[in-house]
């Protein structure tokens, strides 16, 4: 196998998809835009080129590089994740590890962009006009919930006020019902200002994880709406 010709392919494909010449197809794949594949949502690389050269001391194509001269096309997830582990000096499951050896697959097209070692996953995430301690509770508090969310679609697994919660997914007709887990973070911009992230995983496929994305996307509005217009019971 010639070297780095697992992201030459990635940046021939974007051409066929999109018509760009070789130079600015790498350049956006390398900034961290979206795959060359109409369906797709979120990019191919999981990070930027300037992002992972921060984290780990090396590139995209320098990554691509070691791990075809390594052997890695065809090789497990858990063995790959170990060797880049390895190289980096930390643990298989660290963001460095896990960011070069999905990025490396989805490029080999061994594994979808959401696909995950468990099923497939999706985010999504509001900034709202509220303190962090309302978002906290609009979300985990059960009755609160419910004013933005259909029915009983979360059981609480584990709460953290006001940081994170996480949830098993009960689920609604037509969005993959009983299938899932839902992790579920806040962070603080300010005094009346937060954001609130989504991640809801082990799904069972590709169409449903995109109905999944959607319909956060949707809810995580209705949530937004509902706290800024100063619902009391919100």
């Amino acid at each position: 196998m010639t070297r780095q010709s697992s992201f030459k392919h990635l940046v021939r494909t974007r051409m066929a998809k999109t018509g760009e010449s070789y130079t600015a197809a790498r350049a956006t794949l390398l900034a961290g835009r979206l795959a060359p594949t109409r369906d797709a949502e979120e990019p191919v690389l999981t990070a930027p080129d300037a992002i992972i050269r921060e984290r780990t001391g090396r590139g995209w194509e320098e990554w691509f590089d070691l791990l075809d001269d390594w052997g890695a096309a065809g090789r497990p997830h858990r063995e790959i994740a170990r060797h880049v582990a390895e190289l980096l000096d930390v643990v298989p499951l660290a963001w460095p590890a896990q960011a070069v050896t999905v990025s490396y697959e989805r490029a080999r097209g061994g594994r979808a962009v959401g696909q995950h070692p468990n099923g497939f996953a999706v985010t999504a995430s509001r900034t709202v006009d509220v303190d962090v301690e309302r978002l906290f509770d609009a979300c985990a508090d059960e009755p609160r919930r419910a004013g933005w969310l259909p029915g009983r679609v979360l059981r609480e697994r584990t709460a953290t006020r006001p940081r994170s919660a996480r949830f098993d997914w009960i689920g609604v007709d037509g969005l993959a019902p009983g299938q899932g887990r839902v992790a579920v973070t806040f962070v603080p911009k300010g005094e009346a200002k937060a954001l609130v992230a989504i991640e809801h995983s082990r799904l069972p496929d590709r169409e449903a994880a995109a109905l999944l994305k959607a319909w956060w996307r949707e809810r995580l509005g209705a949530l937004k709406a509902r706290l800024e217009d100063g619902n009391p019971d919100a």
